[in-house]
């Protein structure tokens, strides 16, 4: 590896050294290794070539020394000869040692990176809801990106260049010494000049990459948020394409302005270095050759001093930042760890059982319950805070009650934030219950498996959300291994049909993200269909329809009543229309059941409910009034 090569390297880890120096972990160290014991195998190979790639580059300079001495000496051609040929073989055999130890490399490196990514990745999948709800997406990503792979550097880089390095540099200092005890220390003495340097430039560079990094973050978050179609919407509704174009011009600047002076502060630093060490040759050169000339010294080795000289500063330079390899592979493992220790709110028991077949009841029985704290949850840097929010655990439920028997819906009414959507949440088993006790079919669901609750019950929300894929992907994410007729048919019972077959790719057409490319009632329709698909025993329909206009909502009902047919139903209603036909209904405010019945006993009772009936009864007709008699401002109704 050349000075240059390796200027470069020093300067790198310098920059991206983590910014908090922290002692080692030997807890942290040992879940490393628990990590890298399935790989243990190849991992003693790859060291073992590394030690012997070290060891051949240093017998090559000592070779080429000797035949330039056997040239000065006119020693016989066979033996130039052959000394060329065991070059030669040395160079083939370091080059097959090199694609072997690459190879190793990359096995060991790749492999830890899926068993890292895949951990995390399952882990992930079993965190609550509000988890998901506070922690940054981003941030996330990033440990299964970045941190992973910094982790796994560990390994295939900084392990290796480690052994090799020391090797070396301890061959390399015994070769040298034997040579020349002066001129090696001659050589050490100009050591500084290549650590130091880096050390001094590598703050300056660290803190000029963060500035670089901050406004980045700022350039990219700008066009996340802008370029999704209702950020787009957003600015083209405000008129203000020309000013998001000048505050994106002023971030992207200043982007380039410390690129700029990163670039030039890193040229100068490795020409610096470059230029230190071809005065180190020549200083070799200068004085070797004086003692070559006094007869202190065999000409080849002064060639054999200069060809080892890399062969000393490279890896001395490089194990001289090896602990910031170090410390960054283990801030990565750490940042990695902490995402694994983070124990999941819904955990099957170890007897835990399936749903039995079969029709299912749906209870609640005393329900009291309250969000979990963001301590629990959750990580102040998936936040991107300095601490969480001490805020958290108030009980929201208060001692529900409540039962949908086989077959029958139940309309869940009351308030915005009443607890309503709540109350699905436990149904579905999204939260467990701090008191009482939720049962589907008379058993309580913390003793059945999580799998066979959330087969056994469906939701559709307000916002049904469609993943960027096609309808078919779409689909079959309820049931994959579904037929192209129940996929059609599914859609056909959600009153989608006629508008997939009239679309050019059919069943393969994609959605967009978020399913943006459809209307609304299509996006809830294909969530019903989805849910035909499912085929479930359980249906939850949380404001499946409160923002959709007239029409869509008509032919969402249509979908819905397929969907809700011969199953237990729980409906959060926003229009109280919609659930006339309900065979009960509570209204939940504050928590609590007010009151409970079906919809003209609650209407002849005169409480919360014909509050909330006449409410939306007049805001309907002050609506009907407002579309045919507009005032004077333009208005779109």
């Amino acid at each position: 590896m050349s000075i240059e090569s390796v200027a470069w390297r020093q300067l790198y880890r310098q920059a991206h050294a983590p910014e908090e120096r922290r002692p080692l972990s030997w807890a942290t160290v040992r879940r490393i290794a628990a990590f890298a014991r399935p790989h243990r195998g190849r991992l003693a190979v790859f060291l073992l070539l590394s030690v012997a790639a070290a060891g051949i580059a240093v017998a090559t300079p000592l070779l080429s020394g000797r035949v330039v001495d056997d040239i000065v000496r006119a020693a016989p051609v066979r033996v130039v000869v052959w000394l060329a040929a065991v070059i030669a073989g040395l160079a083939v055999l370091d080059a097959a040692l090199h694609m072997a130890v690459r190879w190793l490399s990359a096995s060991i490196g790749e492999g830890l990176i899926f068993d890292l990514r895949t951990r995390v990745f399952d882990h992930v999948q079993q965190m609550s809801v509000a988890f998901f709800t506070r922690t940054r997406t981003g941030a996330l990503v990033s440990r299964l990106n970045t941190d992973v792979i910094g982790a796994q550097r560990a390994f295939s880089t900084t392990l290796s260049g480690v052994v090799s390095n020391l090797v070396q540099l301890l061959l390399t200092l015994a070769a040298m010494v034997g040579i020349s005890w002066r001129i090696t220390l001659l050589a050490l003495a100009l050591l500084p000049l290549f650590v130091l340097p880096a050390r001094l430039m590598g703050g300056r560079l660290a803190a000029m990459q963060r500035e670089a990094a901050d406004h980045n973050a700022a350039m990219s978050t700008q066009m996340t948020e802008r370029f999704s179609a209702p950020g787009a919407t957003l600015v083209k509704l405000f008129g203000r394409p020309a000013q998001e174009s000048r505050e994106f011009a002023a971030r992207a600047r200043r982007v380039r302005d410390i690129g700029i002076r990163i670039a030039m502060a890193q040229t100068s630093f490795v020409t610096a270095l470059t230029l230190v060490s071809a005065l180190a040759v020549a200083i070799v050169y200068g004085l070797g050759g004086y003692q070559a000339l006094r007869h202190q010294l065999d000409p080849g080795a002064v060639v054999a001093l200069s060809m080892l000289l890399t062969r000393l500063y490279s890896p001395l330079t490089a194990l001289a930042g090896a602990r910031l390899d170090l410390m960054s592979a283990m801030v990565s493992f750490e940042r990695v760890f902490e995402v694994l220790d983070l124990p999941p709110l819904i955990t099957d028991k170890p007897d835990a059982r399936a749903l039995p077949p079969g029709p299912l009841a749906v209870e609640l029985d005393n329900v009291r319950f309250g969000y979990p704290a963001p301590g629990a949850v959750s990580l102040a840097s998936l936040e991107d805070v300095a601490t969480l929010d001490a805020r958290g655990g108030v009980e929201v439920l208060h001692g529900i009650t409540l039962r949908a028997e086989p077959g029958q819906m139940v309309a869940l009414v009351g308030s915005s934030g009443a607890g309503k959507s709540t109350i699905a949440q436990l149904v579905s088993r999204l939260y467990d219950v701090d008191s009482g006790a939720v049962r589907l079919g008379g058993v309580d669901v913390r003793e059945l498996t999580a799998q066979s609750v959330h087969d056994a019950v469906g939701m559709v929300t307000q916002d049904g959300h469609l993943f960027h894929d096609t309808i078919r992907g779409n689909l079959l994410l309820a049931r994959p291994q579904a037929s192209e007729d129940e996929l059609w048919d599914a859609l056909g019972r959600a009153r989608l049909r006629d508008l997939v077959e009239t679309l050019p790719d059919g069943l393969d057409t994609v959605v967009g993200e978020r399913g943006y490319r459809l209307s609304g009632g299509e996006r809830q329709r294909l969530t019903i269909a989805r849910l035909l698909l499912k085929r479930p025993r359980v249906v939850i329909l949380d404001e499946a329809t409160a923002a959709l206009d007239s029409t869509n909502e008509a032919a969402v009902q249509e979908a819905l009543a397929e969907a809700l047919a011969s199953r237990t139903a729980v409906v959060i209603a926003h229009r109280l229309s919609t659930i006339r036909s309900a065979d009960s209904i509570a209204v939940i405010e504050d928590g609590r059941i007010v009151e409970h019945g079906r919809h003209r006993e609650l209407l002849e009772l005169g409480g919360r409910y014909t509050e909330l009936y006449q409410t939306q009864f007049a805001d309907d007709a002050l609506g009907s009034n407002t579309r045919t008699k507009p005032n004077s401002e333009t208005a779109v109704v």
